[in-house]
Formats: C-alpha cells, structure tokens, sequence
C-alpha cells in the first residue's frame, strides 16, 4: 500500500508539473493564459521589483538548496528516498506556480520589434527554446529528472541503478542544454517590456550560479569522466571552446 501511495503521489507532482509547466510557457509568451507576465493592473516599480525580486529568489533558493547533496541526506531523514524527487519536483512547481500567480507587471516598454516577419521569427526562437529544454530532459532520463523512475523502481521492489555518465546528441554542443533552451525561450520576444526584462535577467543570472553548484556536485559524482567532458564541451555557447 505504502508502494502505491509513492506512485500516486509522484505522478500527481509530475502531472502538477506539467501542467504547470506549459502555463509557464504561456505566461512568458503572453499567450492564452488569463494571467501573463505583462498582463494585470499595473503597480507602482518599486513594488513591482520589490515583489518580483521575492518572488524569484524564492524559486531560486528552493530550487539550489534543495538540489544539494548535503540537504538529500538530512531531508531524507524525514522523507523517503523513493519520493525525495517527487517532492523536490513538488515544491519547485509550487514555487513556479506563486511566481506566475503572484508577478506584477511592469509593462514600460524597453524595445519593440516592428517588423511582422521579425516579431514572428522570435516568438518561433522562443518555442523552439522551450521545445530544446524539454527534449534535453528526455535526452538524458526525464522521468528519473522529474520522480516518476524511483516511484516506479520502488513500487517494483528494484533498487535504483546507479548513475552512468552520458553526453546524448544536445549534450555533446553544450553542457547544459536545458539552461540554454530557457534562455533562448526568456529572451527571444519581439516586445521586451521592464517586467520581462527584469525575469529574463534575474533568471539568467540565477541559471550561471545554478550551473555552478550543479557542476561541483557533477563532478563529486562522476570525477573525471566530468572534469574532461567539462574541458571538452562549452557551458551554453555552442561550438564555442570551453574555458
């Protein structure tokens, strides 16, 4: 029974996810959705910042502090091991989740491109962006990235594997091509309004520290197999020599 409540539980976080995930797109593109990142009554800027400056930083600690080897095994104290990245992927789209539901728009205007033809070609740079995250995720395993392998392994009673270090297609042009996809997709908009600009920024920002901690703990893990694979392939500019 404790079995099945495990697999319930990470195919509701990953459903969440999803879901959530796609508004996300949305709400970056300003489309579809009731509520985007330029729609809403506008307020004063240094609430806007103030607001939307929390709103991000609580994504980001969330999402690094809980990413840490050293906070799985204290967390994993409490939580089982089998749901521990049910649960991380939980609290990250609900942290996604009050950043869309609780942004303010800041909707100054800082460049426009007037050309149709221009304007279509950057929101189809942003699709193509999202789409090049998510197909890295399937690249490497997206169903252990987001809990669903370990609820399934744990429901089969069968150990996880251990982790075998792989650079699939994406991979072998940049070291993290699911950072780059958001990047492309946060950036690429024929209208560049200050809250969009502010997001694009901040979250920028946020992806190379991101990349960082995630390269220290990579390299606790794999050695040297990620040390040279580290020499050999640039961090997100592709075909670029690494530094």
């Amino acid at each position: 029974m404790s079995r099945l409540i495990a697999l319930a539980y990470g195919l509701v976080s990953y459903a969440f996810f999803f879901v959530t995930f796609l508004y996300a797109l949305c709400f970056v593109a300003n489309a579809v959705v009731p509520k985007t990142i330029d729609s809403g009554v506008p307020v004063g800027v240094p609430e806007a910042m103030i607001v939307n400056l929390l709103l991000m930083s609580v994504f980001a600690i969330q999402h690094s502090v809980m990413a840490r080897r050293q906070f799985k095994e204290w967390w994993t104290r409490f939580v089982p091991k089998s749901v521990e990245r049910s649960t991380y992927v939980l609290f990250s789209t609900l942290a996604l989740a009050l950043l869309c539901w609780q942004w303010r728009p800041m909707p100054g205007v800082m460049w426009q491109v007037e050309d149709t033809d221009v304007a279509n070609a950057l929101v189809g740079l942003s699709l193509l962006g999202w789409l090049i995250a998510l197909t890295s995720t399937f690249l490497i395993n997206h169903f252990e990235l987001f809990g669903l392998h370990q609820v399934a392994n744990n429901l089969a009673g069968r150990p996880m594997p251990q982790p075998i270090f792989r650079a699939p297609l994406f991979y072998q042009f940049v070291r993290h091509p699911i950072y780059l996809g958001f990047i492309i997709a946060f950036w690429a908009t024929p209208v560049m309004t200050a809250g969009h600009l502010l997001f694009a920024a901040v979250t920028t920002a946020y992806i190379i520290v991101g990349i960082l901690l995630e390269e220290r703990d990579l390299v606790g893990m794999f050695g040297d197999d990620y040390r040279r694979y580290r020499q050999r392939v640039s961090m997100l500019v592709p075909w670029r020599k690494s530094a």
